[in-house]
């Protein structure tokens, strides 16, 4: 891929996100769907996907700002179901989806049809999660398909490791294979652990928000790296990096909090167009490469199919079972319910993993063209079959978020406490340092303010009750902002002050701005 149809793809596929997001339209499933039709518009270049691009340098900064926002001790609280899912899940994905191949595929190798399970085992929970959010799933249900994402890869990627040595000659014994599982979860992890606690380290010394956010930017690509080097699990490095800093973020500073914040969210938007947009784009490739045939085309869709529905059947026996046997779960977990279930089930989606594992397969892989064009129906049948299904599945199965209130109850009753301790800090400091009385009142009226704030949402709507004090104050000050900002602007304009001195005050008003809308 040249540079300027880098960028082409890059600017188109930003395009569609942006239509997407105007009309509440999932985004990576618009994506797909558009590349699929551009892939046969005559003159098209081919968009070849690079293995050697995706899995360094596109799958570690995905995975790793997925970490920092994920809750470390949500999914600590989850880790049964998700390594249910992640491990236990992904291995009999592998072994089915294997077998069924073999048996579909005349002249198939054994091996070569298991290298097909493992590079389809691990769903990407992308569009998924985009989908559960927009809709209001609830809490326990994203963090278990967000913290499957981030570990299944690297259960996939180890499986598919072995069974590429075996179908290429490279037999390892069982004793061997479990042997290198071990090393790459447990190594991998151990490593991104280490990494994230010597980052946290020198940050904690930099006492520079740039420098700071220069070197977290660093960590995902710096974790994968050195744990692939030695022979570990890369993903798994990099997603215990991510949850160990995004977990002791709150020590940081909080301009290198603002500032990571809105960086790897653009990082994550731009990343996650081009992945969804390059999958579309394959489709003329996979076809003419693969020599296509119906029987085959038959054969992939069942194939297809089976991918589907191992996980639908694996789901209701892997989270009942356990709770039938186990009295200790049942006490300390709640029952998640079988529409719950049922909604994690469908939420099957392959993603780009996939295909750059597919694409990464060695020309002396027996039946490698076969492998390839099955993996691209399973990723982009799963993308339009269950992404544009699972909308209709949770709305027709209820399931639905009543989390709101208990959250804005506990935030209110903690920001209460929050407040007293201010302001009981607040006399505290103004009594020792003979502080002027008007400016202890500014700033225990701001304190008050803050306290009260979510009490208000906890009572009747300003539509029944008209605008709320904390409304009011959040309109008025942002009017104030705006005027403020008018006359630097005027002044900079007017070359009054100087670029440096507007780009400082702006930035003042801009963070006290977002503070007033995070309220």
């Amino acid at each position: 891929m040249h540079g300027s149809e880098l960028l082409l793809l890059l600017a188109g596929s930003l395009a569609v996100t942006a239509i997407a997001r105007r009309f509440d339209w999932p985004a990576p499933l618009l994506l797909v769907a558009v590349g699929l039709g551009l892939s046969f518009v005559p003159g098209m270049p081919d968009f070849r996907l690079d293995p050697e691009l995706v899995l360094p340098l596109v799958l570690p900064p995905l995975l790793y700002s997925a970490a920092l926002d994920s809750s470390y001790v949500n999914i600590r609280r989850s880790v049964r179901p998700i390594g249910l899912l992640a491990v236990g899940l992904v291995l009999a994905t592998t072994l089915v989806v294997g077998l069924a191949t073999y048996w579909l595929v005349p002249g198939m190798p054994l091996a070569a049809a298991l290298v097909l399970g493992a590079i389809v085992a691990p769903p990407d929970a992308v569009a998924a999660v985009a989908i559960g959010r927009k809709l209001g799933l609830p809490r326990r249900i994203m963090t278990v398909l967000i913290g499957e994402s981030l570990v299944n890869d690297a259960t996939a990627l180890t499986a598919y490791k072995v069974a590429v040595a075996s179908a290429t000659g490279l037999a390892l014994s069982w004793s061997e294979g479990i042997g290198t599982f071990l090393l790459a979860s447990v190594g991998g992890g151990l490593i991104g652990y280490l990494l994230g606690v010597l980052v946290h380290a020198v940050r904690q010394r930099l006492s520079d928000s740039v420098l700071e956010s220069a070197l977290g930017m660093l960590v995902p690509f710096g974790a994968y790296l050195i744990a692939e080097s030695a022979h570990t699990s890369g993903v798994l490095a990099v997603v215990a990096a991510g949850l160990y800093l995004g977990h002791n973020a709150p020590r940081a500073g909080y301009a290198t909090r603002l500032q990571e914040t809105a960086v790897w969210r653009a990082f994550d938007v731009l990343l996650e167009s081009w992945v969804f947009a390059l999958i579309g784009l394959q489709v003329r490739l996979v076809y003419r490469e693969s020599g296509v045939t119906w029987p085959l085309l038959l054969a992939a869709l069942g194939v297809l199919a089976v991918a589907v529905l191992i996980r639908v059947v694996w789901m209701f026996p892997g989270t009942y079972l356990p709770r039938l046997l186990s009295k200790r779960i049942r006490e300390n977990e709640e029952d998640p319910g079988w529409r719950s279930v049922s909604v994690v089930a469908w939420a099957g989606m392959r993603g780009v993993v996939s295909l750059a594992a597919a694409a990464a397969l060695p020309e002396s892989m027996p039946e490698r063209n076969v492998i390839v064009l099955f993996t691209f129906v399973v990723t982009v049948g799963t993308l339009l079959l269950q992404g544009l299904s699972l909308p209709w599945v949770i709305r027709k199965l209820g399931v639905e978020s009543n989390e709101e209130h208990t959250d804005t109850l506990a935030e209110a009753q903690v920001k209460y406490h929050a407040a007293r301790a201010s302001i009981d800090r607040l006399d505290q400091e103004a009594a020792d340092s003979g502080t002027p009385e008007q400016v202890v009142a500014r700033l225990r009226t701001i304190a008050e303010h803050r306290g009260n704030a979510a009490w208000e949402r906890l009572g009747r709507s300003e539509e029944e009750i008209g605008e709320s004090p904390a409304s009011r104050w959040r309109r008025l000050r942002r009017t104030m902002l705006a005027a403020e900002r008018e006359v630097f602007l005027a002044a900079r304009n007017a070359r009054e002050i100087d670029d440096e001195v507007f780009r400082r005050v702006q930035r003042e008003l801009d963070l006290e701005e977002a503070a007033l809308n995070r309220e």
